[in-house]
């Protein structure tokens, strides 16, 4: 460790620290997950209305379907259908208050004076926040009223997941294709699911389980009628995080001005490009066809994102064109965001590929090439195995029994079979294998050079090829409040954790090889920003969780921390600038411009799309209410594409620019892409994410959830109009994907590389 020994043991300390309570915690995940009934019995029946096995059975007919992408459960999925859960929770309420007003005084109602309507309301809000679990028993106690509420409930979602022809208008409004789930049986399962998730959102959780006089969701979602409110709990936290985020960005700032090294002088750069002088090995010479992958999912992500965005104004058509039967909302939107997943991951993997020769003195371990070669085809495999899994799964082809593994998890992110899953973590781990290969001889070499800086590198690689495989840990039937706890270490801690440690030290890496920067800067600013990464990245997983069955010290974690991820990103201004200015250092950067302006752009939509736009759903009390609204794909978008999207092309470019050395970028395609990919995003959000979030928003607050997702809500003029208007964002934004995408097709099969050697690299490690 050296001199960098402060770091490294900061570093130590707040992983010790983090991970303590991302275990602690989730082991309470474990025990205090909302209980699924053994039996669901209506008073004076021994007849169970739902079984435990019923309703893990329909949350797997739930899954078929697409699961999250086809509206939400507890307010994670997509955003054109409803949530599930609200929904079911309003329109089973609705249900018992007119059957209670026929039954009590023969109206409807409506026709129900003010004092008869309080009355009605009062018992159902008894009736639903009181808890009629017994564990003893493992039964819960309905009455027959609510039983009927439920019967007219299930019957409505039987009508809409079918082809039941009054309910044709209402699935064109939700983008549902036509018979969505065709057996009877699994409708009938999955309501059984949708009415237990309603039933943990409402019903208070018992003081012996954590509870604090809210339900099992803390309250969520926003609900009046059944008393469904923030807590104090939400509150004081809420304010506890902005209280925390702000003393946090004040020390940053203290820390930069006062403690900040200003004495070091930057290196004077070399007169050529020192990877240039480098000879190609066979495997860096065998990376173009990984970047021909990455513009290639790419390009047909952006066309499906297109596509997807299209159906939230035509839900069965495209353009009048009759699709939804083959193409559904969820069969395309599950692809474009898994296409998402593997072009970003290969751009980083390709990176990591690159470097190791590098890292090796500028030799490929044996096999190397062998290795490479073989972790393409299997990320095409597994890439083309899924996408036709999802298809056969969504499409009701495949056999119930084989949709999880095969087909469709129903999860967000995680969605291919869990086949395919454990095919891209073995891909994964294949890389690992690989960068290890080259990295731990030079790591371990005794030749006195400082190698604090590839020990970091090293480390991140490690858990890049590691921790995926924490999506493993749950199961088809795993009760989904702790799938959603090891759903997050993946879509969370894996991408926007350990992804950002080794994109800070892979670049930090380039440029001190490079000689642009000081090592010792280097090192020393990557370690500083990893501990600042994961102390607020690690608990701060949990913010994701605020509502998912968790209880009060979950909240205050997820709170506390995630508001210090905001804190790193107050300094990527100064980021974006030191990328910047690198091109004017020696002449020979100029190569480099296209690569260095993604990589500022990557700093810009960091402070944007993650910092301002995740801070405004980090707070519990704005989640509560944002929740499964349009300010959740602002956020995601803004910071996935913007931040990893952007990253992992910048990575494409520069490796392309290497591995390709007689390459001159085009500077109208690169100027093209640049500014449009940039102006398209900022017109997806201005003209019609953000603006619909806010109204959404509003709706939310005063009204529900249910009624800001609802086909009333959603249908009107006024929202229609900005769906349509963002129209003009996705085709600048698919113009500007075109041309990067162009420029590295021309670069990898308009140019060869040269196979001799052309010098020697000299000064690459410390």
């Amino acid at each position: 460790m050296g001199k960098y020994a402060k770091y490294w043991y900061t570093l130590i300390g707040v992983l010790i620290v983090t991970f303590s309570l991302l275990g602690f915690y989730g082991a309470e995940v474990y025990r205090t997950a909302p209980p699924i009934p053994g039996q669901v019995l209506v008073q004076g029946s021994d007849k169970p209305l739902y079984t435990k096995d019923g309703i893990l059975d329909g949350q797997t007919a739930w899954q078929s379907v697409g699961g999250m992408q086809l509206g939400s459960i507890l307010g994670h999925g997509a955003y054109q259908a409803p949530d599930w859960t609200a929904d079911w929770l309003h329109r089973e309420l609705t249900a018992w208050l007119e059957l209670a007003a026929q039954k009590d005084h023969g109206k409807a109602f409506a026709d129900l004076d003010v004092g008869q309507q309080a009355v009605l309301r009062d018992r159902l809000k008894t009736e639903y926040r009181t808890n009629t679990y017994d564990k003893a028993k493992d039964t819960m106690v309905i009455s027959p009223l609510r039983a009927e509420a439920i019967a007219m409930t299930a019957q409505y979602y039987d009508k809409l997941f079918s082809n039941d022809p009054s309910l044709q208008k209402t699935r064109e409004s939700y983008a549902m294709k036509e018979n969505t789930l065709p057996s009877a049986e699994r409708r009938a399962q999955m309501a059984g699911f949708f009415f237990w998730t309603s039933w943990a959102a409402s019903t208070e959780r018992p003081a012996d389980n954590g509870g604090t006089g809210a339900s099992y969701t803390n309250n969520w979602p926003h609900e009046p009628l059944v008393g469904n409110q923030p807590t104090g709990e939400n509150l004081v936290w809420s304010v506890m995080s902005v209280v925390v985020m702000m003393a946090g960005v004040g020390f940053l700032v203290w820390g930069w001005a006062f403690l900040r090294k200003h004495d070091e002088q930057d290196p004077t750069p070399p007169q050529h490009d020192p990877l240039s002088r480098v000879a190609l090995t066979p495997s860096q010479r065998a990376l173009g066809k990984y970047l021909f992958l990455v513009v290639a999912l790419f390009t047909a992500q952006v066309l499906l994102g297109g596509f997807t965005a299209h159906y939230t104004v035509e839900g069965q058509t495209f353009y009048g064109v009759e699709i939804s039967q083959y193409l559904p909302y969820s069969l395309v939107r599950t692809w474009h965001l898994q296409a998402a997943l593997f072009w970003i991951a290969t751009g980083f993997l390709a990176a990591g590929l690159f470097l190791a020769p590098v890292i090796n003195g500028g030799k490929d371990p044996k096999y190397q090439k062998l290795g490479v070669d073989v972790l393409f085809w299997a990320l095409v495999v597994v890439c083309v195995g899924s996408f036709i899994g999802n298809y056969f799964a969504i499409a009701q082809i495949m056999p119930a029994e084989w949709n999880f593994w095969l087909g469709h998890q129903g999860y967000e992110y995680v969605d291919l079979g869990r086949l395919w899953q454990i095919g891209k973590f073995a891909g994964i781990a294949f890389w690992l294998v690989l960068m290890a290969r080259a990295i731990f001889p030079a790591l371990l070499a005794p030749n006195g050079q400082d190698k604090n800086l590839l020990a970091l590198l090293t480390s991140s690689v490690v858990c890049i090829g590691l921790f995926y495989g924490t999506g493993l840990f749950y199961g088809e039937r795993t009760h989904i409040s702790v799938m959603e706890y090891w759903r997050w270490w993946v879509v969370h801690l894996w991408v926007e954790g350990f992804f950002e440690v080794f994109a800070t030290t892979a670049l930090a890496f380039i440029f001190s090889t490079l000689g642009l920067v000081s090592y010792r800067m280097a090192t020393a600013a990557s370690l500083a920003s990893a501990s600042l990464f994961m102390l607020g990245g690690v608990p701060g997983t949990f913010h994701h969780l605020y509502f998912s069955g968790t209880t009060t010290p979950v909240m205050a974690v997820g709170a506390t921390f995630s508001a210090l991820e905001v804190v790193p990103l107050v300094v990527l201004g100064h980021e974006a600038w030191e990328h910047w200015r690198l091109q004017h250092k020696a002449p020979w950067m100029a190569n480099l411009k296209w690569p260095l302006t993604f990589f500022v752009a990557v700093a810009f939509w960091n402070m944007l799309g993650a910092g301002v736009f995740g801070f405004l759903i980090n707070p519990p009390i704005a989640l509560y209410y944002l929740q499964g609204l349009n300010t959740t794909p602002m956020h995601a978008h803004a910071a996935l594409f913007g931040v990893y999207g952007f990253l992992a092309l910048g990575f494409t470019l520069l490796v392309l620019r290497y591995i390709r050395p007689d390459l001159v970028f085009n500077e109208r395609l690169m100027k093209t892409g640049f500014w449009w990919l940039n102006a398209g995003l900022v017109l997806m959000i201005a003209t019609s994410l953000l603006p619909i979030a806010l109204y959404q928003f509003h709706a939310s607050v005063s009204e529900g959830l249910w009624y800001a997702r609802s086909e009333a809500f959603m249908q009107q003029p006024f929202i229609q109009n900005l769906r349509w208007v963002r129209t003009i964002g996705d085709v600048v934004f698919i113009v500007g994907a075109l041309a990067v995408a162009w420029q590295v097709v021309i670069g990898v099969f308009g140019t060869r590389a040269p196979a001799a050697p052309v010098g020697a690299l000299a000064g690459a490690r410390r």
